[in-house]
């Protein structure tokens, strides 16, 4: 049933996909990191990058700032990585499953940038609406 769905309709059906995974992958951010936390790192990092545009005339200032914009980044990738371990395998199983679902289509060798496509401005849309750091 699913595939004949794939199969007379690919367009839609990649962009419900990139859908469905990107809200599922926002829910597990939203849920396995620490929001609060990341809201505090991202707005320190905000001040941090206006500091350095101000203080470009001294390069030591600069230089620690940037320091300390590199561990706030580092600290981010911590936080963003349990996540990541959670969906991985998930995820690999899900795009050898839709390469072969896809392979029967006209989207055969451009589904992928479909699916890319959509998940980007969905990604967008789920964070906001979310409240998703």
């Amino acid at each position: 049933m699913i595939n004949e769905f794939i199969i007379a309709n690919p367009k839609p059906a990649i962009i419900l996909l990139s859908l469905g995974v990107t809200l599922i992958m926002t829910l597990v951010t939203k849920f396995f990191t620490n929001q609060v936390k990341m809201k505090e790192l991202k707005d320190r990092q905000k001040d941090l990058q206006k500091k350095s545009k101000e203080s470009r005339s001294d390069l030591k200032e600069m230089e620690k700032i940037n320091q300390e914009i590199l561990n706030i980044s580092m600290e981010m990738m911590k936080h963003s990585f349990k996540p990541l371990l959670i969906t991985f395998i998930p995820l690999l199983i899900l795009f050898w499953w839709a390469k072969q679902a896809f392979v029967l289509t006209s989207l055969a060798n451009s589904w992928i940038w479909w699916y890319i496509g959509a998940s980007l401005i969905s990604s967008i849309i789920f964070r906001k609406v979310l409240n998703v750091h």
